[in-house]
């Protein structure tokens, strides 16, 4: 490029650093357009092919890339594939662990039980921190668990390396001296069920365990009695559960989004399928997982959503202003669909009509 326009190093050296955005002035760069324009017409270069090298030039200003960046991402790309086309599920578990990418912590978790892995939620004797895995089971860690003190979690995978696993809640509360508002958390993220107790009879035993007005800072030298009492049979549920999960994760864990609709209707087809309606007006029902917003050439704003289906697959949709001004997203949710679906390079979406957000089950003990 240089040698075409007969520019020095240093003029060379602002265009490349002008091409990748950096900062420079009007001034500057007006004297290089013309310097190259000036030495192209010199060596005899027509007006017409200065003019559309230049446009090159310019239109490769808008995704140009350093060379070397380019070929450490190029790298860094094919070991992510590699890793991910041959341990798929180690690698869904550190791309939770390292909390990036685009989407929530869910979408990747859903993502590692698309390609066989048992989601376990946190247990005291077998997850620490981060997430674990062990096999196909992946255990989420206590990091995930909301306003649960890290100290405590790194506590227990101490004590689990000193002295073995924890053989009942009381010998977990004199290891590692949890606290009671502590303890309630972990009980209520199932991570006590090891001891095959109700969460509803473990937090009964938490609350005669502990004194919630006293919080001892020192690990107790004999564990503390337990009182041995007899319960009515209390009502347990799975949507207490979930709600327990999103409440302290954000999102269920032994339940899917589809299982805590009210309504059973789960779309007239599922993502899988949507290639052979194109052309024709469908119903689907889909979990949003993200929206992309756009503005028109008219100043409106568009969207184009994401979705998963009952089964897990991910379908994309088009949202219109005009669709959008009486049918917007209304937050996070599972949502019926009404659209077209449309073909876009051999890949199917819905051109959305109408959506609206799907009611779910309460929760029976409030």
């Amino acid at each position: 490029m240089s040698s075409l326009a007969g520019l020095d190093l240093a003029d060379a050296d602002t265009l490349r650093r002008a091409m990748s955005g950096k900062h420079r002035s009007k001034q500057e760069m007006q004297r290089i357009v013309e310097r190259f324009f000036s030495n192209c017409h010199e060596r005899g270069y027509s007006d017409s092919i200065t003019k559309e090298v230049w446009r090159q030039i310019e239109s490769f200003a808008g995704y140009s890339f350093s060379k070397a960046h380019s070929a450490s991402y190029a790298v860094e790309s094919l070991q992510s594939l590699y890793l991910k086309a041959h341990y798929p599920l180690e690698f869904m578990v550190a791309v939770i662990n390292n909390f990036g990418g685009f989407y929530r912590t869910w979408v990747y978790v859903h993502e590692a039980k698309r390609f066989g892995g048992i989601i376990q939620l946190p247990c005291v004797n077998k997850s620490k921190l981060m997430t674990t895995i062990y096999g196909s089971d992946i255990y989420l860690g206590f990091i995930h668990i909301q306003s649960l003190e890290r100290k405590l979690a790194e506590s227990m995978e101490e004590s689990i390396r000193d002295e073995g696993d924890f053989k009942d809640m009381a010998d977990f509360v004199a290891r590692v001296n949890p606290g009671l508002e502590q303890l309630i958390l972990l009980i209520k993220a199932g991570a006590l069920r090891f001891t095959s107790k109700k969460k509803s009879v473990l937090l009964w035993e938490a609350h005669m365990m502990l004194n919630k007005s006293r919080h001892e800072t020192t690990r107790p030298l004999f564990s503390p009695p337990v009182r041995d009492f007899r319960l009515p049979e209390l009502i347990h549920n799975e949507i207490e559960d979930a709600y327990d999960q999103i409440e302290l994760f954000g999102f269920p864990v032994t339940m899917s989004w589809f299982d805590m609709l009210v309504t059973p209707f789960r779309g007239e087809i599922q993502a899988s399928s949507l290639i052979e309606y194109l052309g024709k007006t469908i119903r689907m029902v889909g979990h949003l997982v993200t929206v992309k917003y756009i503005k028109t050439v008219k100043n409106d704003w568009m969207n184009f959503g994401c979705f998963i289906d009952q089964d897990g697959n991910f379908f994309d949709t088009v949202h219109f202003s005009t669709s959008l001004k009486s049918w917007p997203f209304r937050g996070s949710g599972t949502y019926l669909i009404l659209g077209k679906v449309v073909e876009d390079f051999g890949f199917p979406s819905v051109e959305v009509e109408k959506m609206a957000k799907l009611p779910i089950r309460p929760d029976q003990r409030y």
